[in-house]
C-alpha cells in the first residue's frame, strides 16, 4: 500500500500503552501510603473505585463515538468539516461542539486525537476545549445568579476567547496541512 493510499495518518503505528509511567507512580505511592497508613490507603481506594465507576459509562461513550467514527467517516468528511479547507464552518462546529459536549476533558482526549488523526486542524482543538467553559445546563443557574445580560455577555466574551485562542495557536503552530 502507498504512503498516500493509508486512511489514516496513524495506521502503522503500533499500540502503545500510555501513561505507564503515571500508573507505576501512582502504584508505588499507593503502595508507600499502604505502609505508612493503611486506613487512608483504603480509603483513598474506595474513592479511587466509585470514581471509576462514575467515569465507565462515559468512556463508553467515547470508545463508542470513537469506533462508529472510524467506521462511518471518512478522512476526507473530517477534512471538508474540521479540516484546512472547513473554512468559517469549521470554526462554528468546533465552537457547538465544545458548548454541547459535556464530561470531564480528558476523556474527550482520545476522539480528539481520532479526529485529528482523520485531518482535524489543532486550532478546532483549541476552540473546543476554550468553549467547554460554557454549560447549557448550568446557564439557568447562572442568569438566576447574575441576571440574562450578564450571561449572555460573559458567554459571547467566552466564545470570542476561544475563537482568538484557535487563532493563536493558528498563526504560532501552523499546520501547513499536517
Amino acid at each position: 500500500m502507498k504512503k498516500q493510499d493509508k486512511p489514516f495518518k496513524n495506521e502503522d503505528k503500533p499500540f502503545v500503552f500510555r501513561g505507564k509511567y503515571l500508573l507505576l507512580i501512582v502504584l508505588i505511592l499507593y503502595g508507600l501510603l499502604f505502609i505508612g497508613n493503611s486506613q487512608a490507603a483504603q480509603l483513598a481506594l474506595q474513592k479511587s473505585g466509585k470514581t471509576l465507576v462514575n467515569i465507565v459509562p462515559i468512556l463508553l461513550m467515547v470508545i463508542l463515538l470513537t469506533s462508529l467514527l472510524n467506521f462511518f467517516l471518512q478522512p476526507k468528511q473530517v477534512a471538508r468539516h474540521l479540516g484546512e479547507e472547513s473554512g468559517g464552518k469549521g470554526w462554528f462546529w468546533a465552537l457547538a461542539a465544545g458548548v454541547i459536549s459535556h464530561g470531564p476533558m480528558y476523556i474527550w482526549y482520545p476522539l480528539l486525537e481520532d479526529l485529528r488523526s482523520h485531518g482535524m486542524k489543532d486550532a478546532f482543538i483549541v476552540v473546543f476545549f476554550a468553549s467547554r467553559t460554557i454549560k447549557i445546563p448550568l446557564l439557568p443557574i447562572m442568569i438566576d445568579y447574575f441576571g440574562l445580560t450578564f450571561t449572555v455577555v460573559l458567554s459571547f466574551y467566552l466564545l470570542v476567547g476561544a475563537l482568538i485562542q484557535g487563532l493563536i495557536l493558528e498563526i504560532l503552530h501552523p499546520q501547513n496541512g499536517n
